[in-house]
């Protein structure tokens, strides 16, 4: 053998020993390798991401971390929120804290890094409770954060909004995005009663290129201003839809697609009259959607829907009430036109029960993936309020919300395809409080409004995890009610799986792949 060969087999079994060689190992008995099961293990870092809350100067925002406690994790890990102002978190040297935005809350907080006026604190000492800041006025900037170690498994933060007047007064609330490569906003508008902005932030550190497509009932809106828009590394822009194109458009589908880069994108929606809510991206299109957790007592609710491919589609519609499947009279089925945005006014769909919409467009060779999104109305004529209800993924495992009050919380549940069993944990308190849980079996086909579990001595706001323990399909969704001067404002936010855990597969160090056969 050369002394070439020598020295390179030499120098790999060298390597192999330090960083290992991942072999797959047969079972006894069998003589083909085989994978062994993959470990499901907790995520090491999670980022999101929050748009600048309001441009309006009566406007008072809270922010709300949590992460739930995670078998497995590291004992270390923090959280890092820091502005969204074109500079770099880690090369950051502001001290972080609310400066002159803030109104002095972060009780249980320390710094986080935030370089702007108006930047909360939030600094967790455990996982399992909660902590929160708020801050006021129209100088709040968007925000970039990142969870690392015990913190990153399932980290969720609530961004809830208090407008006193004006366009979109009321309650506004998102939980802050993850970042990707596309998005889908069925429910978006430029009618002249609405002022609607796509807030597109960038979490890395090279700049982000993007694409901005408005479909409304008769296709694509032509504009060139929507194409390319670049978006600087670490930095937030939100985008005016009425300056992408002329059209006066009651109902829209705005697409977000990304060129290079990553962003995470929401939209704000604000109604001159009937106040308004974030509205969050859809799940990916499919031919089957969920959309949970309709008010009771909406006063009106009506479909926004989208077949982006090239076919049409043909929805069913059923609406998961607290007896099960049922089928909306008059609105049995929606015919979608492909690359046009359909919406429909279901009136007041829920009739004074829990309810949840479900859409089908085919199966098997001809189903056909589409997009849609609820815009819901509470109250009466003068004084009413905006939400929307986005489709959204199930809770696989678990899925968590915060930012939950003792009073105004409600918690709807949907299962599907067979009875479920799911486990919901109230946490402590983000100022004091002992978390409590309790277990809940689901009827097929029905949604329900549960009766919460709430923490003993709850003092500020607490964290709601739904974990599925058993059985079909959950899906889930919160809302927060409150009431200003008899308007009834509300958001509702959707929970998908929270994703925190992957699959890792199991490896072993094998240097017998180096022998010379």
């Amino acid at each position: 053998m050369k002394r070439t060969t020598l020295s390179l087999i030499a120098g790999t079994a060298a390597l192999a020993a330090v960083t290992g060689f991942a072999t797959m190992n047969s079972p006894a008995g069998s003589e083909e390798s085989t994978a062994r099961t993959a470990a499901q293990l907790p995520v090491e870092r999670s980022s999101r991401l929050c748009p600048a809350p309001s441009n309006s100067d009566l406007a008072d925002t809270v922010y709300t971390s949590f992460t739930p406690v995670t078998k497995g994790t590291d004992e270390q890990g923090k959280v890092r929120l820091a502005a969204a102002d074109g500079q770099s978190p880690e090369n950051s040297t502001g001290e972080g804290g609310k400066g002159e935005g803030g109104k002095g809350g972060g009780k249980a907080g320390g710094k986080t890094g935030g370089t702007s006026a108006g930047a909360p604190t939030l600094n967790p000492k455990e996982p399992g409770t909660p902590v929160a800041d708020d801050t006021s006025g129209a100088e709040t900037p968007a925000l970039t954060g990142t969870a690392t170690g015990r913190f990153a498994p399932g980290w969720t933060v609530q961004q809830t909004t208090e407008v006193a007047a004006g366009a979109g007064r009321g309650l506004l609330g998102t939980a802050c995005g993850l970042p990707d490569t596309e998005f889908w906003f069925p429910g978006a508008s430029t009618a002249a009663s609405r002022t609607d902005y796509v807030h597109l932030t960038n979490p890395d550190d090279s700049a982000a290129v993007v694409d901005v497509e408005l479909y409304g009932k008769g296709g694509v809106l032509k504009s060139t201003v929507g194409d390319g828009i670049t978006v600087k590394p670490h930095a937030s822009e939100p985008i005016l839809l009425s300056t992408l194109t002329e059209a006066d458009e009651k109902d829209l589908t705005v697409h977000v697609s990304v060129r290079s880069g990553r962003v995470a994108a929401a939209v704000l929606a604000l109604d001159g009259q009937r106040g308004g809510d974030w509205l969050a991206p859809t799940t990916d299109p499919a031919a089957r959607l969920v959309l949970p957790g309709i008010p009771k007592d909406a006063t009106d609710v009506t479909l926004v829907a989208f077949a982006p491919g090239e076919a049409d589609a043909d929805l069913k519609v059923r609406l998961a009430s607290p007896s099960g499947l049922i089928t909306p009279a008059g609105h049995e089925a929606v015919h979608l036109k492909a690359g046009m945005t359909t919406a429909v006014d279901l009136g007041d769909l829920t009739r004074g029960e829990a309810g949840s919409l479900v859409l089908t467009s085919g199966e098997g060779e001809g189903a056909v993936p589409v997009v849609a999104a609820l815009r819901v109305l509470r109250g009466k004529s003068g004084k009413q309020e905006t939400a929307f209800v986005p489709a959204t993924a199930p809770v696989d495992t678990r899925a968590s919300v915060a930012g939950n009050d003792a009073k105004g919380t409600v918690l709807s549940l949907t299962a599907l395809g067979t009875s479920a069993t799911v486990r919901v944990t109230a946490s402590a308190g983000s100022e004091g409080g002992t978390a409590t849980t309790k277990q809940y079996t689901l009827k097929a086909g029905a949604t329900e409004n549960v009766a919460l579990p709430v923490p003993d001595g709850l003092k500020g706001t607490y964290a709601l995890t739904v974990e599925r323990l058993s059985g079909g399909q959950v899906y889930a969704s919160r809302t927060l009610e409150r009431t200003y001067e008899g308007v009834p404002a509300f958001t509702v936010q959707t929970l998908p799986d929270d994703r925190g855990t992957v699959a890792v597969p199991r490896a072993d160090q094998d240097l017998s792949v180096l022998q010379k056969r």
